[in-house]
């Protein structure tokens, strides 16, 4: 008798351990399923990746027109930014990162910096940046991105806090570009293709 009730008590543990996991993965497959069909939604054409000159992109609050795509890659690494355009005489990028997750990180340039790169820390509107990673990319370029349409890049990349970036990109043999750039959400883009992608 105590043999057949321990049989019963470890075949019920069991079935209650199967019955967790076919549970559990259920959920997750349906909220890997809702968050895909939410990002395809919100996000036409496969989302910032496959963002096109003349798509319209609102960040935030504010809306911009991509004007121009440079396409870079180092390695087995690639990534893209996308030129913004929002009418103010300001230059906006958009970097486009596509790893484990999608990273994404809105650069506004600081024409007037006076800032080089190579020091380990680097103070720049009250914020310290530390040095996160250093390199040099092949690109293509299209659209008015006011480089050739092929060529290199050299760039130095510093973080500040988990959010806030500064960049030197160097193309061929010009000077350095400064930016200050603001990691973003999915959630803080909305897309609007142009109205022929529709």
């Amino acid at each position: 008798m105590g043999g057949s009730v321990t049989y019963l008590v470890v075949a019920l543990a069991v079935l209650v351990v199967v019955v967790v996991v076919v549970v559990v993965r259920a959920r997750r497959r349906a909220t890997t399923g809702q968050s895909s069909d939410a990002r395809a939604a919100s996000s036409p054409r496969g989302g910032p990746l496959r963002l096109n000159l003349g798509d319209r992109v609102r960040i935030r609050e504010r809306e911009y027109a991509v004007s121009g795509i440079i396409r870079l890659v180092e390695g087995d690494w690639s990534w893209v930014q996308h030129l913004l355009d929002d009418g103010s005489g300001t230059r906006h990028r958009l970097s486009v990162e596509d790893g484990p997750e999608l990273e994404l990180v809105l650069w506004t340039a600081e024409p007037g910096a006076t800032v080089t790169p190579g020091a380990p820390t680097i103070d720049l509107g009250g914020l310290r940046y530390t040095w996160a990673e250093t390199g040099q990319a092949r690109y293509t370029a299209t659209g008015e991105t006011g480089l050739p349409s092929a060529g290199t890049v050299r760039y130095h990349d510093y973080q500040s806090g988990g959010t806030a970036w500064l960049s030197f990109e160097a193309y061929g043999e010009e000077g350095w570009r400064v930016a200050r750039g603001d990691l973003l959400d999915s959630a803080d883009l909305a897309i609007r293709p142009t109205s022929g992608e529709r």
